[in-house]
């Protein structure tokens, strides 16, 4: 479904992704954990292809991506309804009848069938997340793409989000690819994990090999999500 062949990206002299390698199946949720600027966005970029690669290849089996950005990235002078409609607005030929039909259900999947007429300023963080999931979802998208979906989210509303990521994928089949900081959901959600340090693929495997593992950089990146230390910090 997804695939990287040797990606390498650089930013002038940074190099944020160094000969990367994985693969993503079909219907399979796979979450990227990693150090901040260890190069996780940036591999989402390439696979909806807002960025290339210098080297190397990036393959996906479908160009029915969706994206949920981090923030939402609802156009606050749009209703809920709009904000999830534009992409078939702006890239399809449907009828108003059909927008409609596809925009309703898309929101019923996600919990907002009662919220249409809403202005972003007028619902939580939360449900402005679930407003840009319904937005992915609506051009019946076969992987989504998630930059950090709970980012920023109290533990109760996250764990919704995580619960509604988990639903999508098992009803409709999507693909997910995941970028997150969260651990804890990483082990709930994923079938694999990969992580990536310095931008190569340090670990990948099941959450139960994650936890298993002896390998350096797994060690050092749960002692940090615990915040586990051996030192006392004055």
């Amino acid at each position: 479904m997804v695939s990287f062949d040797a990606v390498t990206k650089r930013f002038g002299d940074a190099v944020v992704l160094d000969g990367l390698t994985f693969s993503v199946a079909k219907g399979e949720v796979f979450v990227v954990i990693g150090p901040s600027g260890t190069g996780k966005s940036v591999a989402l970029k390439h696979i909806v292809g807002l960025l290339e690669p210098d080297s190397g290849t990036v393959r996906t089996s479908s160009d029915r991506i969706g994206y949920l950005f981090q923030s939402g990235a609802l156009l606050a002078w749009m209703t809920v309804w709009d904000n999830v409609a534009l992409p078939l607005v702006e890239t399809t030929r449907l009828s108003d009848a059909e927008i409609d039909t596809k925009v309703r259900a898309a929101l019923t999947a996600v919990g907002l069938e009662y919220d249409a007429d809403k202005y972003p300023s007028e619902i939580s963080g939360g449900m402005q997340k679930r407003a840009g999931l319904a937005r992915s979802i609506v051009r019946d998208a076969d992987i989504i793409l998630y930059d950090e979906p709970t980012s920023g989210l109290d533990p109760v509303t996250a764990r919704s989000i995580d619960r509604l990521i988990f639903r999508l994928n098992r009803e409709r089949g999507i693909t997910s690819v995941i970028v997150t900081h969260d651990l804890a959901a990483a082990l709930r959600l994923a079938d694999r994990i990969l992580l990536l340090k310095d931008g190569k693929a340090a670990f990948c495997g099941t959450p139960a090999e994650f936890l298993a593992s002896t390998e350096p950089n797994v060690a050092e990146f749960v002692s940090a999500m615990k915040g586990g230390t051996d030192e006392k910090e004055e």
